[in-house]
């Protein structure tokens, strides 16, 4: 249906529903507004939220729990999720409340446009109606001006007493008016016809043209809504995909929970390497007290421990040893800053910390040599064309590249040897533990650890390349050399001297080195009488060897030579 023809006497009915159609899209706009703005800040607290909960410390000390790690995961999946709410809000900012207040100006300048015309057309309507107007009444004036002329004409012609000269005077009159009269009639009757003419255009040509051009305005801004309104929910339809993907992350971040898997984290990360305590052994305090023979001996033995007699005493070797395995559940953390060899901590942590240790300096060390590589190369291109530069100029950078990898090999030599006397010390403690458990070892396989071994296959190498070696004793299972477990858990002993094996040996005993003709090691404890001493391998390893197979340099400042 067309406004002009069907609206043409509504003008400012029209006028009024294109501006409350105007104000619609406004308000409607300005929903949207306040939409985008929930969304804006419902996303930036949760970003906040998110950066709240996050882990602000290194990624060193992160915990490894998978429970930690999930919900981190859905923190992230969460920050995604944010992100999507930005740009939903940003979307319907841009295509949807942009583009409303953007056509909403141009609505309102082609209102006013058209509205404009419309007066226009009406006020000149008007015009022309006034014109007919005043020329209509002019004719009804000069109509009534020459009937009273008439009437006078008439009156005086028909008196007897009237002069001539009145008589002529009225005709003249009477003449004049009606002349008058008919122009006036005239110009009435053109004024009508005008008017007429230009109050067709008006109805018919120029307000339903002006109206067609409103009701084409006001159907677009209908279009326009129902597009924006279509914008508005794919804004929030095009992140759907992305917001299932960032549920289904959280889904499987929660699936990736595992129980079983955080327990052998919680035991990775505490175990201490140490073993349980033994049981205490029995003291007798009645051995002064005069008794019978009957009475003299204890046959009670607690759990399996060695039966004591009057006529014993406890070792105290094992009393001290257990000791020793009591003292983790007392420790106390140490003041100030952690020894370099991580000494303080037990030795399944300590051997963790040192191997980490040892690959950060790995990493330190190939970033050095790949620099040294790159410096090597540059000097090589300036070497070739000076005029690149001169390669004197990088010998101070490639000295102290070079400089660099010393320490740091110096610093995994060092980490090197704690991480292997660590690992031979749980080797160490892991036989000792295994020979307690044979109390009846066939005699003459005492290891040089005082401990036995069940393998009737190991047996003392021959020395080869040269004359036949003195033989070699098995140590005496005497207690000033089997304290020494005593110091297993205890810093390395220091290096007093130095020597070179006169011949190979296999060290299939228990707690005995194997070497190689002509190899050095340090010696660390000297031959106390039973004809082993005490060395350490340049790799760390240390054990005994015998006196006899070599050749021994004692430091003169150092303690012990």
């Amino acid at each position: 249906m067309s406004w002009g023809t069907e609206l043409w006497d509504q003008f400012e009915n029209l006028d009024k529903h294109t501006q409350w159609g105007i104000d619609f899209l406004e308000r409607y706009a300005k929903f949207v507004k306040e939409r985008l703005e929930i969304e804006q800040n419902y996303a930036k607290q949760l970003r906040n939220l998110v950066k709240k909960y996050c882990p602000k410390r290194p990624k060193d000390e992160e915990p490894r729990f998978t429970a930690c790690l999930s919900f981190y995961a859905i923190l992230n999946e969460l920050n995604d999720y944010a992100g999507q709410r930005e740009l939903v809000a940003e979307e319907m900012g841009h295509k949807v409340y942009g583009e409303l207040m953007r056509y909403g100006q141009d609505l309102k300048a082609e209102r006013k446009h058209h509205l404009q015309e419309g007066r226009k057309a009406q006020q000149y309507l008007d015009q022309c109606w006034k014109q007919m107007d005043s020329s209509k009444k002019k004719f009804e004036r000069e109509c009534r001006e020459a009937e009273k002329s008439q009437v006078t004409y008439e009156r005086l012609d028909n008196d007897i007493n009237a002069t001539k000269s009145e008589v002529e005077k009225a005709k003249s009159q009477y003449y004049l008016r009606t002349h008058m009269a008919d122009e006036s009639k005239n110009e009435y009757a053109a004024q009508l016809q005008n008017f007429n003419a230009e109050q067709w255009k008006h109805f018919n040509n120029a307000i339903p043209h002006i109206f067609k051009n409103l009701q084409d305005m006001d159907e677009r801004r209908t279009v326009k809504l129902g597009e924006t309104y279509r914008s508005f929910a794919e804004a929030e339809r095009r992140v759907i995909p992305i917001v299932s993907k960032c549920l289904e992350g959280m889904v499987l971040a929660a699936k990736a929970v595992d129980e079983r898997k955080d327990s052998g984290i919680v035991v990775e990360s505490f175990k201490s390497g140490f073993e349980p305590p033994g049981d205490f052994p029995f003291e007798d305090f009645s051995q002064t007290l005069n008794r019978t023979s009957s009475d003299s001996t204890i046959t009670t033995t607690p759990r399996g421990e060695k039966e004591v007699t009057q006529g014993s005493r406890p070792d105290p070797r094992h009393m001290n040893r257990t000791k020793n395995k009591l003292w983790p559940f007392g420790t106390k953390k140490p003041k100030g800053p952690p020894p370099e060899d991580f000494s303080h901590l037990p030795p399944e942590q300590r051997r963790k910390r040192l191997q980490q240790r040892i690959d950060e300096l790995q990493k330190e060390l190939q970033k050095e040599v790949d620099q040294r590589e790159a410096l090597n190369k540059m000097k090589d291109v300036y070497g070739k064309n000076h005029k690149l530069g001169d390669p004197s100029s990088l010998e101070p950078k490639i000295s102290e590249t070079i400089c660099n990898m010393e320490k740091l090999r110096s610093e995994i030599h060092r980490h090197e040897t704690w991480l292997a006397e660590v690992e031979g010390k749980q080797s160490r403690g892991d036989r000792r533990h295994s020979a307690d458990n044979h109390h009846h070892a066939p005699p003459g396989r005492e290891s040089p650890e005082g401990s036995y071994t069940d393998d009737t296959s190991q047996e003392h190498s021959t020395p080869h390349h040269r004359s036949h070696p003195p033989p070699t004793g098995h140590r005496p299972s005497d207690n000033t050399h089997e304290s020494d477990d005593e110091f297993d858990d205890d810093d390395p002993l220091p290096v007093i001297g130095h020597c070179k094996a006169l011949y190979s040996y296999d060290g299939q005993d228990e707690g005995t080195l194997v070497m190689a003709e002509d190899e050095v090691l340090y010696v660390i404890e000297q031959d106390k009488g039973d004809g082993w001493t005490r060395a350490r391998k340049q790799s760390g390893e240390e054990g005994y060897v015998p006196t006899t197979y070599v050749d021994i340099t004692m430091e003169k400042n150092c303690k012990g030579s």
